[in-house]
């Protein structure tokens, strides 16, 4: 189903939700609520959590955070705030090794009441609208903000003859990306940076890719990650966006406590429900946008480069 009107303002439970996480014990009280949630709902389908985290916990890991971060880059203030409710945000090794944990419970229940295989559908949703969607075998893929390879590992199966190159702000991310190449004997090239400003060559890429990151974004950085995105594809190429649906029902009717606890996890989430994504990516010199829906609760938007640079 393709989606035309894109562009809700924040209703009055919204407001309401950001009056309370503006209170810092009670905004604590809803990341700390939330994590629960969270762990209980991962073990209740099957993935071991806390012996997940242990098994990474007790791994040495100089080697892979050497080889991947860059001492020298600058974060973005946007960046360095409490995400997920880890207070530390992305930048901690307990949020890299607990964020596969956290996508197989999150997205447990997209299509029924508790799957683990909930976040492989979601994948494979995008991906399927890639696939009928692109005039191209992409020879060359940027996954932007990658993580830990979740998405760069499913891109590398669907376009297996692509070179994969995965960004990120996290060196923590990163690192663990770089031990799970490793056991899945997939090279992927990559890269610490800010997808705004990436340091690679212009018109080098296929197609590029950002699954799951426009709504960790503040609208500023949001349209400058499409300029970015823009400059890095050659002529031809692909931009594709999948990511939560700010038209989906079950966010517009989400229960006031509900809402509580998700927006207690994601900062920015006002902005991305209220981004002209459209306009912004036809501003950044991309063509009309085909944007889908992929999940009940997720879009999928693909657009392509218009001319030269």
């Amino acid at each position: 189903m393709t989606i035309t009107q894109i562009n809700p303002k924040i209703g009055l439970a919204s407001r309401l939700v950001n009056t309370i996480l503006a209170i810092e014990p009670l905004a604590k009280f809803a990341k700390t609520r939330a994590r629960n949630m969270m762990i209980k709902r991962a073990e209740s389908i099957g993935v071991p959590w806390r012996e997940n985290v242990k098994k990474l916990g007790d791994r040495n890991w100089e080697r892979e955070i050497a080889a991947v971060e860059n001492r020298q880059l600058q974060y973005p203030d946007y960046y360095l705030t409490s995400f997920h409710a880890y207070e530390t945000g992305n930048l901690s090794w307990k949020a890299a090794w607990e964020v596969e944990s956290a996508a197989y419970a999150v997205h447990a229940k997209i299509w029924s009441e508790g799957d683990i295989q909930g976040d492989s559908q979601l994948r494979q949703s995008y991906h399927q609208i890639l696939q009928e969607q692109l005039k191209i075998e992409p020879d060359s893929i940027l996954d932007l903000g990658c993580g830990v390879g979740m998405s760069s590992f499913a891109l590398q199966e669907i376009y297996p003859q692509a070179e994969i190159t995965g960004v990120d702000l996290s060196p923590y991310f990163l690192a663990v990306a770089k031990y799970r190449a490793r056991e899945k004997a997939k090279p992927v090239n990559w890269v610490h940076a800010a997808a705004e400003s990436t340091g690679l060559p212009s018109a080098s890429f296929d197609l590029v890719s950002a699954c799951l990151m426009f709504h960790e974004l503040p609208q500023t950085a949001a349209k400058e990650i499409l300029i970015e995105a823009r400059r890095l594809l050659r002529p031809g190429g692909y931009f594709a966006i999948m990511d939560m649906n700010p038209r989906s029902l079950i966010f517009q009717k989400m229960p006031p406590f509900v809402l509580t606890l998700l927006k207690s996890t994601e900062p920015y989430l006002d902005q991305y429900f209220t981004l002209d994504i459209k306009s912004a990516l036809i501003e950044a010199g991309f063509s009309n946008p085909n944007i889908t829906v992929n999940s009940p609760r997720h879009r999928t938007i693909v657009t392509r480069v218009i001319g030269k640079l």
